[in-house]
């Protein structure tokens, strides 16, 4: 058992008083959003618009890994508590870097191969002298933070499918929640309420419904069975609850943001058709019980993995005359929703940038005017935005000095194709093919890279309209930071971490970083020091879905970077793999047509998730391996040489003449690409 005496004022000493005071202490950062309403804000002033100038780097921390870095830090009385991938957790002196502790969970590096969108971990959760990490194959663990020595474990999800876990846990007056991922792989979402002290389970939330004939857990159940055909349940569902719970005190009320259906092809899931509720669904359960209260649906019938995994913000705002009680989302499809958080009634939805799938949403059945071209059959369609949507993940935030919510925004599309013959029984993929049809693709591809772009956001939400951007080079830069000094913070793709003026966007600092800041910065106060810290660290899901120039950044080693006025730290000069990697000519293609072929449909079922489309882009281009690279292929593919880098063995999956046919296809397509420069790929 975790300590419950609130008397003891020992490490993380984080209790229901203290969250719901939490703006009395501006200098924590004691969850996720900082403070329930997940606003992201941090009321500290004495790094504002006019001092931000001399903000310097204060220390930092070199982070032993080569993947993203999407944790949101914690930062409690002088602590301050990471965690990267593998979900190694580390605790800090705020002050000065040194470290106190660390604990690995060991997590078997066979489920790196399940993580559809990188090794991440999103963030931890503190209570009562625990720090709670959710870990990649499914276990809840709380930690002694004075010790970092686990207390207990629970096992979230069942091993013997595809679930994994990359989200925060969020803890509410007593209650750990977390969701799960999988829905590339068939699996059925839940959100599940453990006991803080004791890891004892004490409600679970399914958000799509199960097969009728084991019966209904709930009338909800019943009530979305209602909005499925077929037997979908054999694929799982999806519906996966991988990030974004929120929690409001005064109503009693958690959100939970629901993502993707599995298959992501409709056709293959819900033949019939129909909502397929609570998939693409912010859904709203009494805290006590986890019973069905509303939900809103942004996407029915969802079949582009258009997520509402992403940030939620409540917030009180003046609309109409009247206060109202509202949640703010800006999932996927590239709409930003403003709900009445009471009944889940829709208030206004408006586009973020451009988009394709729909023209609007109906105010009167707040449904969107769906685009029936998007609609895909076995030839690609161009649809907008593609699976990483026009936001993601990154944390978003909002200011109530500017009355402004701050995200990264990008304009993004893919060629969407449902595969030939795929088989339901077998229900692991998208049910999407991602070859043939290359004239299509090309057409597609070409329009993609000349239309797609990014932004810095400032959006108001009342108005539903712009209020200043700032564009960016390149997809890809980071969650953000609001603050009281009327800044804000985000990270950028063009590897510097940047200061904004909240009202206006003008750039106030900028500083190389040697890195992609992509994770959600905080700030803290220790010892009359204002603090801003944010994790470096490219990778993650933009990184796997969208085509871009990311064999062209130039990248340290991942850190943990804190700044301050008059900071003096300095960052070691660049070496190993920050300067960008000499590109040199593929092996010539040996192999026969019959077995590239081979080599390309073996590609598409196990490796295009990550790798992309046509091994064009992805975490790590393939076209663009190097000789010794090419020579490991084997050992790499079914040994398991690089599964601590999350490239876990398919050898219970690929024979070694299925790998030999995969790799012979990537170095088909790396000659095919190769007198183009690599810039345009």
């Amino acid at each position: 058992m975790l300590a419950a005496a609130s008397g003891d004022h020992g490490p993380a000493q984080v209790d229901q008083p203290r969250m719901l005071a939490a703006d009395r202490e501006p200098g924590q950062w004691m969850s996720t959003g900082r403070t329930y309403d997940e606003q992201h804000f941090s009321p500290l002033t004495q790094i504002n618009d006019r001092t931000v100038s001399r903000l310097g780097l204060a220390w930092y921390a070199d982070i032993d890994t080569e993947r993203g870095m999407e944790a949101t830090p914690l930062m409690i009385d002088g602590v301050l508590y990471n965690v990267q991938p593998w979900n190694i957790v580390t605790a800090y002196d705020a002050k000065t870097g040194r470290k106190l502790w660390s604990y690995d969970p060991q997590v078997p590096l066979r489920f790196g191969r399940l993580a559809c969108c990188d090794i991440v971990s999103r963030g931890l959760a503190a209570w009562k002298g625990g720090i709670y990490v959710a870990t990649l194959d499914g276990r809840l663990i709380a930690l002694d933070a004075r010790t970092g020595k686990p207390v207990w474990s629970v096992q979230t999800v069942d091993n013997s499918k595809p679930y994994t876990i990359t989200g925060a846990p969020r803890v509410f007056d007593g209650k750990v929640l977390i969701g799960n991922g999988g829905a590339e792989l068939g699996v059925r979402g839940y959100v599940t309420a453990y006991d803080a002290g004791s890891g004892k389970l004490l409600w679970r939330f399914y958000t799509v419904p199960g097969d009728p004939a084991k019966g209904f857990e709930n009338k909800a159940m019943a009530m979305a069975a209602k909005t499925w055909t077929g037997q979908w349940w054999k694929a799982g569902g999806g519906g996966t609850a991988w990030d974004s719970l929120v929690y409001d005190p005064a109503l009693k009320l958690i959100y939970i943001g629901v993502g993707n259906g599995s298959p992501w092809s409709q056709t293959y899931r819900s033949p019939g058709g129909g909502d397929n509720l609570f998939l693409a669904s912010i859904v709203a359960v009494h805290a006590d019980t986890g019973a069905y209260v509303w939900h809103y649906q942004t996407v029915p019938g969802e079949e582009w993995d258009y997520t509402a995994t992403q940030p939620m913000i409540l917030a009180d705002l003046r609309i109409g005359g009247r206060i109202r009680k509202v949640l703010m989302q800006a999932p996927k499809n590239g709409f930003f929703y403003v709900l009445d958080r009471t009944s889940g009634k829709l208030i206004s939805a408006e586009k973020l940038v451009s988009i394709n799938w729909a023209a609007g949403i109906d105010k009167k059945t707040e449904r969107p005017i769906e685009n029936p071209a998007v609609r895909y059959g076995e030839t690609p369609a161009l649809v907008s935005p593609g699976p990483g949507g026009v936001h993601n993940w990154n944390p978003i935030a909002y200011s109530p000095r500017t009355g402004l919510v701050y995200l990264e925004t990008e304009e993004t599309y893919m060629g969407y194709s449902r595969a030939a013959g795929w088989d339901p029984d077998s229900p692991r993929g998208t049910g999407l093919s991602y070859t043939g049809y290359d004239a299509e693709r090309k057409t597609i591809s070409d329009y993609a890279d000349a239309h797609s772009r990014a932004w810095l956001t400032a959006w108001n939400p009342l108005t539903q309209k712009v209020a200043w951007r700032v564009e960016h080079p390149n997809k890809g830069s980071g969650g953000v930071l609001a603050t009281a000094g009327n800044l804000v913070f985000q990270g950028s793709i063009g590897t510097r971490f940047v200061a904004y003026r909240a009202d206006t966007g003008a750039k106030l600092w900028e500083m190389p970083v040697q890195q992609v800041p992509i994770s959600g910065p905080i700030s803290y106060m220790v010892d009359g020091e204002q603090y801003i810290a944010v994790n470096a660290g490219w990778g993650g899901g933009l990184a796997h879905v969208e085509r871009s120039h990311y064999a062209e950044l130039s990248l340290s080693k991942p850190r943990l970077l804190v700044f301050k006025l008059g900071g003096t730290a300095k960052l070691p000069a660049p070496s190993g793999n920050f300067e960008v990697p000499e590109l040199r000519a593929p092996p010539p293609v040996t192999a026969s047509p019959e077995t590239i072929a081979r080599g390309e449909k073996l590609y598409e079922a196990h490796c295009a998730l990550c790798h992309g489309t046509a091994a064009r882009g992805g975490i790590k281009d393939l076209r663009h391996m190097s000789p010794e690279t090419h020579g490991e292929f084997l050992d790499i593919v079914l040994g398991g040489k690089r599964a601590k880098r999350g490239m876990a063995s398919f050898a219970d999956t690929l024979s070694r003449e299925d790998a030999e046919a995969i790799h012979h296809y990537v170095i088909a397509r790396a000659n095919a690409d190769w007198e183009a420069p690599a810039s345009r790929q």
